[in-house]
């Protein structure tokens, strides 16, 4: 089923997961436990992130530098593939802009489309961590939109090489991500609605927005998408705290604030214990508060760890 059926067809609030491909050596019954407990709460979806490759420097006995290009978290389709296969569960890879040549994301999209699988997030992906500026790859997209138009135009039969016969269309829905605190790119709100806009416009189904701990974020970024003219589903992400150095991370990774209150408490924390106690108790009230204003889904970003999102989902489904 593509998610935005479920997500029309619902009447009552649903909750998704997203999960983190295990760090490479590492098994995929890590992500079987930690999604167990999560399936009593019937998730329609679980998104499953992809990590593009990244350059690591290895400092040798002589003392010289070795420059290696790895990527830390692979098996993005393969572990969609085998969610699908093992819960029953629509599954939907994200992908990226970052390291793939538009060639290599058709490939990516064919092998997708035999797969069975139907649902998508297109993202453009991160910035180099070490120049702060994203480089897409030579013949690659620079922005999600292109992405999301190679998407819809292989669901219309057209590929890039034109001289194919006999073309199989493919059958994705395609979300894309939404900032309520702004892309930390973008120079304002408006400018990153019209990019968001394009997006939809060029095929794009729902949106899943970034994280935000105040729900005022959320409930003012939807009225300035529907008075920009954008129509399509706006999941809120929910992202609980749960160490007490997320105060500096969160802010500086993802540019989102952290309210003073949620703040305050935190910093009274003994230990992260205590911290993760907070953090779990405040995305409760955000949830009920997104439940009570009747949002179709609430996706909850679990970092491969399960045991508080299986707490807050107690509380509230």
């Amino acid at each position: 089923m593509k998610v935005p059926d479920i997500l029309n067809s619902t009447k009552k609030t649903l909750v998704s997961f997203e999960i983190l491909p295990p760090l490479k050596g590492h098994s995929i019954e890590s992500i079987y436990k930690a999604l167990d407990p999560l399936m009593e709460f019937k998730p329609p979806y679980i998104n499953v992130t992809y990590h593009q490759e990244e350059a690591v420097y290895k400092k040798h006995a002589s003392g010289l530098l070795e420059k290696r290009i790895i990527r830390k978290r692979p098996g993005t389709v393969a572990i969609s593939a085998a969610l699908q296969y093992k819960f029953g569960v629509e599954v939907v890879p994200h992908i990226i802009c970052g390291g793939f040549t538009k060639e290599e994301t058709e490939n990516a999209l064919i092998e997708l489309n035999f797969l069975g699988i139907h649902n998508l997030l297109a993202i453009r992906g991160d910035a180099d961590k070490n120049t702060r500026m994203f480089v897409p790859e030579e013949h690659g997209h620079p922005h999600a939109l292109g992405l999301v138009k190679q998407i819809t135009d292989l669901n219309k039969g057209i590929y890039l090489d034109e001289e194919i016969e006999n073309k199989t269309r493919s059958s994705f829905s395609v979300g894309v991500a939404g900032y309520p605190e702004k892309h930390m790119e973008a120079p304002n709100m408006a400018s990153d609605l019209d990019f968001l806009k394009q997006k939809i416009e060029a095929g794009a189904e729902y949106i899943v927005t970034q994280m935000f701990y105040e729900n005022k974020h959320y409930f003012n970024f939807v009225k300035r998408c529907r008075d920009a003219g954008i129509q399509v589903p706006i999941i809120p992400g929910i992202k609980p705290i749960s160490i007490a150095n997320h105060l500096n991370i969160i802010p500086k990774t993802f540019h989102v604030e952290i309210p003073e209150a949620l703040e305050k408490e935190i910093k009274q924390c003994a230990n992260n214990d205590a911290v993760r106690q907070v953090g779990t108790e405040w995305a409760i009230m955000q949830s009920k508060e997104l439940i009570n204003a009747g949002v179709p889904v609430i996706h909850y970003y679990t970092m491969g760890k399960s045991d508080n999102i299986e707490n807050i989902c107690k509380n509230i489904f």
